[in-house]
């Protein structure tokens, strides 16, 4: 069988890769940019602290998830969706005005407004991408093309952090460096979603429910009627509440912990994703082409043991601001950023298998709100990812002992879920069997 990278030759797979790809960029160098305009120069924008704003952005992101995602997936179900992409990339480049004069004057209620549409247009996005998938790939297909979506997504997440904050620091051009290149990304976005092939409806004559609540109610409720999506969906959103933890301490872990400065913080970013991209990329392989459940408990695994690791050997911090060469050359450096990379690929084994799943298995008239359903819990699981991590570190909690927790809780969860679903476990012995 050809190699998943084939994709990246057919038209019915790499405009779609390109659009989610640039999309995926534009929301983290909007993002990063805002964080860092706002860290720096917050006392020009608003009398509000520059640490409550922070938390605000992330906040007015993450809301269109819950208020507009079950409207999201009725529209997908019910409109081609090749044509709902297109719409939805032009709505980025009037959102990418928006934030162009946000940064250039600078006005923050603009820049708001921009990071809070860009939620919605992450949304809108959501369950058109993972439903579209099963379109335009052959079932052989599906774990190679959900590896390259996964890795391309985290890979654009690291650029576009990076990106976001080097032209924020661009001096007094900075904003207007950020403004065009956001604008710009809005533009490619575009263009590469208008060689997306046509996507048919599956259920065009559905009548749509404009009520946000009541819709994502019957969704969350519907999904328990489909035992293997929902249990796809919970350990897709349990990966997302695990990653959450690890991205948000990361500042911190650095600082205090490794001694390191700025640099050392972008090193962790960017080992910790490479290690999701080289994961999901590696589960075609591992898997044979097909979906493979026996990956999920090894991902679980991994995730588990390489967070105790990191807690053992997670260094008392002595001197400060070390550069990244500094940091390199110190006892343990290199222990702490192999455990790094290894969370991430055991992560890609552990996340890939679950989102083929919950689109392989779902109905394909309902696909997209199923998509939803999962972007809402996905969502939720993050928000209290963040509310224990302030619970726990407030109570005097250092931040390797935070990932030790979610080591434990990834582990019992882990033993839960495979109680209630010991399949996953049977393929896991099975898969092992195989490879020897």
């Amino acid at each position: 069988m050809s190699s998943q990278f084939t994709l990246l030759t057919k038209k019915r797979f790499l405009p779609l890769f390109a659009t989610q790809f640039l999309g995926a960029l534009n929301d983290n160098i909007l993002k990063n940019a805002m964080v860092i305009m706002i860290a720096f120069q917050g006392t020009r924008l608003t009398s509000v602290s520059p640490a409550l704003m922070v938390n605000i952005c992330a906040g007015l992101f993450i809301l269109p998830f819950f208020l507009f995602s079950a409207t999201s997936g009725q529209i997908a179900d019910k409109h081609d969706k090749s044509k709902l992409i297109r719409l939805v990339k032009l709505l980025e480049i009037g959102i990418m005005m928006i934030a162009a004069v946000g940064f250039w004057l600078p006005c923050l209620p603009a820049l708001l407004l921009a990071l809070f549409l860009m939620g919605l247009h992450s949304t809108l996005f959501g369950p058109i991408k993972y439903s579209i998938l099963p379109q335009h790939l052959h079932s052989n297909e599906m774990i190679g093309g959900n590896g390259l979506i996964e890795s391309g997504t985290f890979l654009a997440i690291l650029l576009g952090t990076i990106l976001g904050g080097t032209l924020i620091g661009m001096g007094e051009a900075g904003p207007h460096w950020a403004g065009g290149v956001c604008f710009a990304v809005a533009l490619l976005g575009y263009a590469a979603s208008r060689g997306i092939p046509v996507a048919p409806a599956p259920e065009p004559e559905m009548r749509i429910n404009w009520n946000p609540f009541t819709e994502t109610w019957r969704n969350l409720a519907a999904l328990r009627k489909n035992r293997t999506v929902y249990l796809a969906i919970l350990g897709i959103s349990w990966f997302w509440f695990y990653g959450a933890i690890f991205l948000s301490q990361f500042p911190a872990f650095a600082k205090d912990n490794l001694g390191g400065n700025e640099g050392v913080v972008t090193t962790l970013l960017a080992l910790f994703s490479i290690g999701i991209g080289i994961g999901s990329l590696l589960c075609e392989k591992l898997s044979g082409h097909g979906v493979e459940p026996g990956l999920v408990p090894l991902g679980s695994i991994g995730l588990s043991v390489f967070a105790i690791d990191l807690w053992f050997f997670s260094p008392d911090a002595g001197a400060l601001g070390l550069s990244l060469g500094d940091f390199l050359a110190s006892p343990g450096s290199l222990h702490v950023l192999a455990d790094l990379v290894l969370i991430g690929v055991f992560g890609g084994f552990y996340c890939v298998p679950l989102y083929t799943l919950m689109q392989t298995h779902s109905e394909e008239s309902h696909r997209s709100r199923v998509v939803a359903a999962n972007n809402i819990l996905n969502a939720a699981f993050m928000v209290v990812a963040a509310l224990l991590a302030i619970v726990l570190l407030s109570i005097g909690m250092s931040v390797p002992q935070l990932f030790l927790v979610t080591a434990v809780i990834n582990a019992a969860i882990a033993a839960y879920i495979y109680t209630l679903a010991p399949e996953f476990i049977n393929h896991f012995f099975s898969w092992l069997t195989r490879k020897k």
